[in-house]
């Protein structure tokens, strides 16, 4: 009886073991996948302050092209 009841509790301090190194590759994968996240974000920010002055270079020229009334 007592042999059996420590390989129960062999057997749980490995699955505990196991499941704390699971958490933490899982911990380390969230990391990763938040700095890509975060660039992917930072990136997001450039594109749309790109966008944002070509579309004000754009109205600029439209402007200037409308005060010379071209026909």
């Amino acid at each position: 009886m007592f042999k059996s009841f420590d390989e129960k509790i062999a057997l749980a301090i490995e699955k505990v073991k196991s499941l704390k190194e699971e958490k933490t590759i899982l911990e380390k994968r969230i990391g990763e996948l938040e700095a890509q996240l975060d660039a992917k974000n930072q990136e997001v920010e450039k594109l749309n302050s790109e966008k944002a002055s070509a579309k004000g270079q754009v109205e600029s020229i439209l402007t200037l092209l409308e005060t010379l009334d071209i026909k």
